[in-house]
């Protein structure tokens, strides 16, 4: 069920971009996805805190650091460097997660989206603005954002302590509804986006010598940190600490672009990294079933 569902979302998009008239279903999805569904179950998960989420969030921040300077260095392009450390990990990411590992892994999911997030935020206009940006505007936006904001209303809530309620029935029933509406509109989202998408053979194969190399970063980071840092409950969450190095660019780093420097040299990065991602993501599902 957990394979069906992301699954149906996609084939949904596919169908649903070949009818002009819901051209803005994909902004309103990917709107209701990033502003409703994700921080409900961010706000969910954190009030229910389980233990080794800030450790996630602090490991995936810094791995898209790491990332981002390490290619910096070898490409000498801030774009590209971006397109490759700032991951898709809202429409993208999470029903991935949910599909390869169950709804059990929401909360790890939720950890390491918000880390990438803030990284995002501060690092992705910085890399595309060719204007310097102030340490205030930067932290007025990582404020704002929307999983930063669900973290401060999950801080209220515990501050209320809704974490002792001896019965949540409605509560946990909203974030169930949360997950599926968060699946199956990122895949939707992912396949009304693909249908229109063109890309050239050179494109999927230099997105392909890419992921090589991220997942060759991802073995050895996974590696080092599971046996270097002592993260609670690792040997559950190591599993979807890795999917970081499969998933393709932040769609939003096109409009980002778009917006700062008037090109869209990114749009090519994206689409045939989530080309190449969907192939490497369901290689990495096949392994798992085998394992």
């Amino acid at each position: 069920m957990a394979l069906l569902l992301p699954m149906f979302g996609f084939l949904c998009g596919l169908g649903l971009a070949s009818i002009p008239s819901t051209t803005a279903l994909k902004a309103i999805f990917a709107s209701l996805l990033a502003r409703c569904f994700i921080p409900i179950v961010i706000v969910y998960n954190m009030v229910f805190y389980q233990a080794g989420s800030l450790s996630l969030m602090l490991f995936s921040f810094s791995v898209a650091i790491l990332m981002f300077y390490t290619f910096k260095a070898i490409f000498k392009d801030k774009l590209r460097a971006l397109c490759i450390s700032y991951v898709n990990l809202a429409w993208l990411g999470f029903p991935f997660a949910l599909a390869l590992f169950g709804p059990e892994i929401s909360a790890p999911m939720v950890a390491l989206y918000v880390g990438g997030s803030i990284f995002g935020n501060i690092w992705a206009v910085t890399a595309v603005s060719s204007n310097a940006q102030s340490w205030v505007a930067i932290t007025q936006k990582v404020a704002l954002s929307p999983p930063v904001f669900a973290l401060m209303i999950a801080g209220l809530f515990r501050a209320m302590g809704v974490q002792h309620l001896p019965e949540h029935g409605w509560i946990d029933w909203i974030y169930q509804g949360a997950k599926v509406g968060m699946s199956f509109t990122g895949m939707c989202v992912l396949g009304m986006w693909m249908r229109h998408t063109q890309v050239q053979w050179i494109d999927i194969k230099r997105s392909s010598q890419i992921f090589a190399m991220k997942l060759l970063c991802g073995l050895i980071i996974c590696g080092l940190t599971y046996w270097l840092v002592p993260i609670p409950q690792i040997e559950t969450y190591i599993g979807v600490m890795f999917l970081l190095f499969c998933l393709p660019p932040a769609a939003n780093i096109v409009a980002l672009e778009t917006h700062y420097q008037g090109t869209g040299i990114s749009a090519k990065y994206i689409a045939s990294g989530t080309i190449v991602s969907c192939v490497v993501v369901s290689l990495y599902a096949l392994f798992l079933h085998m394992v």
